[in-house]
């Protein structure tokens, strides 16, 4: 069974860390659902300091993570590290569990989930889903707010991503994270952090940011979903020069 469940690629995560609603470009819900046709699951953190989200805001966090398949979470800033740790485990998860349903419908026909089968079985197949995520590759492109209510919540998400990059590398699988900011000086959008395996420069990136007064959330997944594909067109360059240069040595 661990062989077929085995070839599921890579996870791709967008974590958006936020404490507000979008008030700037497209609907991030309608964006958030364009991320999961595309195999990108959206997880979102809502970060509260003294206040709570108002219903606005926790409809659209909710609204965001049900349309991309994801996770949702509201902490407090002082439980955010623990938080971005479990939300995107539990993402992991969810995501490895849907892609073994989907294995166990084409190899049982009908639609069999793993609560449909018998508990040894059930067991075997949750131990596949936990191996799986320690092994399978991931990547993480972490969209942090930057609207000026976020300024004094910073500190605590640099901390949290730090810490996220360390538990993650406790996996045996390959890790790549890279972090936008919403809004930027000039723009909507901006890449701070190229892909990495280790988030360890946030530490002199976040001091140089500075926060503005509004909130593109739809316009900053829309550039998530742009930079996945970049990734993946790269990939598709090199694989096709793999195989054309296989092909002539044969």
């Amino acid at each position: 069974m661990e062989g077929r469940f085995m070839k599921t690629g890579t996870l791709k995560q967008i974590l958006l860390i936020t404490d507000g609603c979008s008030n700037q470009g497209e609907d991030p819900i309608a964006m958030a659902a364009l991320a999961k046709e595309q195999g990108i699951t959206v997880n979102v953190i809502g970060v509260m300091e003294h206040d709570i989200i108002d219903e606005k805001g926790m409809n659209e966090i909710e609204g965001i993570a049900m349309s991309g398949g994801g996770v949702s979470q509201v902490v407090y800033a002082k439980q955010l590290s623990q938080t971005v740790q479990m939300v995107t485990r539990k993402a992991m998860t969810q995501t490895l569990q849907g892609v073994v349903n989907r294995e166990l419908q084409q190899i049982l026909g009908g639609n069999k989930k793993v609560e449909d089968l018998p508990p040894d079985q059930r067991g075997e197949v949750m131990e596949v889903v936990d191996e799986l995520g320690e092994t399978v590759e991931l990547e993480v492109l972490i969209l942090v707010d930057m609207s000026a209510s976020m300024k004094e919540k910073l500190p605590t998400v640099k901390e949290a991503l730090l810490d996220l990059s360390l538990s993650l590398n406790a996996r045996s699988g390959d890790n790549h994270f890279s972090v936008f900011v919403f809004p930027a000086r000039k723009k909507e959008v901006e890449k701070v952090l190229d892909w990495t395996p280790n988030l360890g420069s946030l530490t002199s990136i976040f001091g140089k940011l500075t926060t503005g007064g509004i909130t593109p959330t739809g316009p900053a997944i829309r550039e998530a979903l742009t930079y996945f594909k970049k990734k993946r067109s790269l990939r598709s360059l090199f694989s096709r020069d793999d195989e054309s240069f296989f092909e002539e040595s044969v």
